[in-house]
């Protein structure tokens, strides 16, 4: 959200935050968004309808091709600490595929990935390794070069 549309007080916080110097380069390098193949990564335990959701922990995750409807998502992440209410609203908010679109239409974006991907967040990241690797390894096969990890 941009500082001129937030209240005042709470702008004039946002602006006043020190913004860190980041000394060194990128370490990806590509081609511009406007021609980058972009795919979206989500840890919020989203399956597809019919699908088995994911129970605790697990390491795994799901596919989610680019034309899942938005009727057929389902969040099987329950925490507490998590809120569904949005996705319930608008699945883009954890879930940014017809943002996306959108962006291609524009010409923001080159293209959007076939496929894309869903693990469960609560999940210790060092027994998700091998999962990350195979969907990495899914995403370079698509010719994907940028992704989205939208925050949950």
């Amino acid at each position: 959200m941009r500082l001129d549309r937030l209240p005042p007080a709470q702008a004039e916080r946002y602006g006043a935050l020190e913004c860190p110097d980041f000394t060194t380069t990128p370490w990806v390098e590509g081609p511009p968004l406007a021609a980058r193949r972009i795919a979206i990564v989500s840890s919020a335990g989203l399956v597809r309808r019919g699908e088995r959701p994911f129970r605790g922990r697990e390491a795994d995750y799901r596919v989610i091709p680019a034309t899942t409807p938005a009727n057929e998502l389902l969040c099987s992440h329950i925490s507490i600490n998590f809120d569904r209410t949005g996705f319930q609203e608008d699945w883009n908010v954890v879930f940014p595929l017809d943002r996306l679109n959108e962006l291609v239409a524009m010409g923001a974006i080159g293209s959007v990935a076939a496929n894309h991907y869903s693990f469960m967040g609560a999940t210790d990241p060092a027994e998700m390794e091998n999962a990350a690797r195979e969907v990495a390894g899914n995403l370079r096969r698509d010719g994907v070069d940028g992704v989205i990890l939208p925050p949950v």
